[in-house]
């Protein structure tokens, strides 16, 4: 995930996944993070943002993104950075009106992709701690904009970070990890097979099936709330330039992100069919509850900048309606599961610039 908050999860290259089921060594429950918690802030929706009613801040300061609703909708984890452009992301929860925030994973290296599952009595993550626990350096700007592909395993905690154990082992970037609404399956990112694909397994780690075989990268992908259909962002070399490119940048466990477009499947990867052709960079694709529409973020109307906005978008393609309006970053959207509020992360109202927080909105259909 980056700043701007251009932020995403990252990706890598390796062998094959074996799941630990054990706790990890030495890895005691993390000391709780003292914070404090902000008076509500309510915003009024931009011109435009007909979808949204009682906007509310619920973070302030540093970098925070990816919050992802409690199956109950009571909970909020998320990854903060505490300052911007200094320190790694580390996961923490937070009540669904701002109170409680605390830090879950251990402190240890850079964490992303944080999710609920097991009835809300456990949480999983990405981390880089077990390959090194110092903060990942920060890819090179010569690059152009590139997300690294980081040392990423996934890992499993109770609330508190106790009981943490390991559900990945290959030394590959495994990392965006969802899980379906019964609980039952993960889909996640991984490079364990030499290119950037989508894999399932089951919350322990076995019954791991690849379910993706097309060169470039496919990530951040949920399952529809039947659990029969996948969403996905894509982004697949079009020429032998363009192919080059990608498997050179992947050599360097780097990926460039800036053209990706929103594709949707049957849960086994079948039947892969694309629901955008924009243009620029469309991510972070979520079904709505009631499975009959997918929201994303997307910066096509400027694809050279970081002025993302929500979008709403029919499952054939079409519908095309925006949510947000923001000049501002605006991603990573989730719906609570009762389909009353909608949680995303934004550069709106910032101290400073280039800071993300999170806001919680009252949704109107």
């Amino acid at each position: 995930m980056g700043t701007t908050r251009t932020v995403l999860a990252t990706s890598t290259v390796a062998l094959l996944m074996a799941c630990s089921g054990k706790s990890s060594e030495g890895a005691a429950a993390p000391k709780p993070v003292a914070t404090t918690a902000a008076s509500t802030t309510y915003w009024k929706p931009d011109s435009g943002e007909r979808h949204l009613r009682n906007i509310r801040q619920l973070t302030f300061g540093g970098n925070n993104a990816e919050s992802y609703f409690s199956r109950d909708s009571k909970q909020l984890i998320f990854q903060r950075q505490e300052q911007v452009d200094a320190g790694c992301d580390q996961q923490y929860l937070i009540n669904a009106d701002g109170s409680d925030m605390r830090r879950v994973s251990n402190g240890e290296g850079r964490t992303t992709c944080g999710f609920f599952y097991d009835g809300d009595k456990r949480i999983l993550y990405s981390s880089t701690f077990k390959h090194d626990k110092a903060c990942p350096t920060p890819p090179d700007k010569s690059q152009g904009y590139v997300w690294p592909l980081g040392y990423l395993e996934i890992f499993t905690s109770k609330l508190d970070g106790s009981d943490l154990r390991q559900l990945t082992n290959n030394g590959a970037y495994n990392a965006e990890t969802t899980v379906s609404h019964d609980g039952k399956k993960l889909i996640f990112t991984s490079t364990m097979d030499g290119d950037i694909e989508l894999y399932t397994m089951n919350p322990d780690g076995s019954n791991l099936k690849r379910i993706t075989n097309r060169i470039g990268y496919d990530g951040g992908a949920w399952f529809s709330p039947d659990g029969k259909s996948i969403v996905w962002r894509a982004a697949y070399p079009k020429t032998a330039a363009d192919t080059a490119d990608y498997y050179r940048l992947l050599k360097e466990r780097l990926v460039r992100p800036s053209r990706t477009e929103v594709w949707i499947a049957n849960a086994d990867g079948s039947n892969p069919r694309q629901i955008t052709s924009l243009g620029g960079a469309n991510f972070a694709p979520v079904f709505t509850p009631d499975g009959k529409k997918v929201i994303f973020s997307s910066n096509y109307r400027n694809p050279r900048s970081g002025a993302f906005d929500l979008y709403l978008i029919n499952l054939d393609g079409t519908g095309l309606e925006a949510v947000t309006t923001n000049p501002e970053f605006d991603s990573f959207p989730m719906f609570s599961y009762d389909y009353k509020h909608l949680v995303w992360a934004s550069n709106r109202h910032g101290r400073q610039p280039g800071e993300t927080d999170l806001f919680i909105a009252d949704w109107v259909e």
